[in-house]
């Protein structure tokens, strides 16, 4: 591959390890849809391309999804587009305005667009290795767009993948719209996670709604017995040793394979460390962005739950320049430990900051299992949220949720049933949401049971996959008769893929494109 693209080696996965929470008509469906897409793929490539293939939740589906669908007989490939500081900073920016927050306070501009053009121009150069006629390409937000129309002069069919977004149109969103203007009008077809992100001026018949999913085999999700978890979190440094470990504790890999936890989290602390079974632990699992506000998180429990209950909080990220498209991220953790040295002593020693490692993917995947299954409550306090896997992550593991009312949340969360939804900006609601669960852990473990339901029906990875699986079926049904009849102009048929819970899709909308 050419510099300006990194080829991410995928394995062939056999979807038979999602039919036991696939049910049996979700079950039937996928095999139903594989099927299909495989016939009609047969001789093509199936590209993604992403901006990074490690951290954030773009990387992660795609690390589980893709070799799924090798494995249903389709020759999916992932490329990674290697941009310039330049160019990260502006879809940094780009990102910001999406979700309606001034991230860096710069502009968008000629200059940006420069900026953006000259890596993209790099690495559509880079596409002509690759890129084959008839070939299917799914770019994935703002930093790979532009390359959609070197896609369509070679050929390709073009589906964009938008993640982000705001419910609240207008101002900067609509600005950075205006900056993504020119590149949105050319895809074939174009995938949002829900309605609420759709900007207005977007024809609705070029717009399809998938929701994220998790998969609940994979290290991250699967099952861990509670003692593996906690030999993980003591050896990691997360919190204290009961006594001397015996052995560094080991968990399987996606191929099954034991492996030992070898690395340790980078952990600013003062004062004992928390102790499972002694301390409830109250857990906040994010990237070092802004819009997930984690100094809002900090300050929140800090002066709003600590008065009435004694937890400790656990804010945990990853290891800062382990994401390479987010230029934002170190002076953000910057940030949040200079907030954290700002507290009192008494709320400081109740609080641990925690990097975690990221030299192996799945290492870091297993401290997350494990730090999630021993969390009494998880939060996850965004701004504004294209969807929310952290949210899907910890319902799924039976745990109670306090979430911003917001994005994606929304569509996981119904308030007072299977977790609870709070005002992002009122931080006394946060922190005695946090407290009120801590003190009744029966009704947090009936908020985790009815959260995780609703993860099983909604947003699992066997639902994702069918749903593409259809969706890339007939756009290539659709090219190939339109190929036939010689007609230059792609025909997009009109698909419906559920993307959530029967509310999220008005009747009115039936037959059209379903609207976490």
């Amino acid at each position: 591959m050419t510099g300006a693209l990194t080829e991410v080696p995928l394995s062939a996965v056999p979807v038979g390890r999602l039919r036991e929470t696939a049910g049996p008509k979700g079950w039937e469906r996928l095999i139903d849809a594989q099927a299909r897409a495989r016939e009609v793929l047969a001789g093509r490539v199936l590209w993604s391309i992403s901006s990074t293939a490690i951290g954030g939740g773009v990387a992660e589906m795609l690390r589980t999804l893709l070799p799924y669908t090798r494995g249903g007989g389709v020759d999916a490939r992932w490329l990674i587009v290697r941009g310039s500081a330049d160019f990260f900073c502006v879809t940094k920016r780009i990102h910001n305005w999406l979700h309606g927050h001034l991230g860096d306070n710069g502009p968008l501009g000629d200059v940006e667009r420069s900026a953006y053009e000259r890596v993209i121009e790099d690495t559509s150069w880079a596409l002509r290795d690759v890129i084959r006629p008839g070939d299917v390409v799914v770019l994935h937000d703002p930093q790979t767009l532009g390359l959609v129309f070197e896609l369509k002069r070679l050929g390709a069919t073009v589906i964009w993948r938008c993640h982000i977004g705001t419910n609240k149109p207008g101002g900067l969103a609509e600005a950075a719209w205006d900056f993504l203007w020119p590149y949105v009008q050319e895809p074939d077809v174009m995938v949002f996670s829900r309605r609420g992100s759709v900007p207005s001026r977007l024809p609705r018949q070029s717009v399809r709604l998938i929701a994220p999913s998790i998969d609940p085999c994979s290290v991250k999700n699967a099952d861990m017995p509670m003692e593996l978890a906690a030999g993980i979190l003591e050896h990691t440094g997360l919190v204290g040793c009961r006594g001397e470990l015996s052995e560094v504790p080991a968990f399987h890999r996606s191929n099954l394979s034991p492996q030992r936890v070898r690395h340790r989290c980078d952990v600013l602390r003062t004062g004992p460390a928390p102790r499972l079974g002694s301390d409830q632990l109250v857990v906040h699992v994010c990237r070092w962005d802004r819009i997930k506000d984690p100094i809002g998180v900090l300050r929140g429990f800090a002066e709003h739950t600590l008065p009435h209950v004694q937890a400790h909080l656990i804010l945990a990220g990853s290891t800062v320049h382990a994401i390479n498209d987010d230029p934002e991220e170190p002076e953000a953790l910057d940030e949040v430990q200079a907030a954290w040295r700002a507290l009192p002593h008494q709320q400081r020693c109740r609080v641990t900051v925690a990097c975690l490692p990221m030299h192996d993917v799945e290492e870091n995947a297993a401290i997350v299992n494990a730090l999630q299954r021993h969390a009494d409550v998880i939060v996850k306090k965004s701004l504004e949220e294209g969807f929310g896997l952290g949210v899907t992550e910890a319902l799924w593991k039976r745990r109670a949720v306090v979430a911003s009312d917001v994005g994606g949340h929304r569509d996981q969360i119904q308030h007072q049933h299977s977790g609870l939804l709070v005002d992002p900006a009122d931080s006394c609601s946060f922190g005695n949401s946090i407290a009120e669960l801590l003190a009744d852990p029966g009704r947090a473990g009936a908020l985790g049971d009815a959260g995780h339901e609703v993860v099983k029906q909604f947003y699992l990875d066997s639902r994702q996959l069918a749903e593409w699986d259809e969706l890339l079926a007939a756009l290539a049904e659709t090219t190939n008769a339109k190929r036939s009849a010689s007609q230059p102009k792609l025909h997009i048929v009109r698909y419906r893929a559920h993307s959530g819970p029967p509310a999220e899709v008005p009747e009115e909308n039936e037959g059209q494109s379903a609207s976490d």
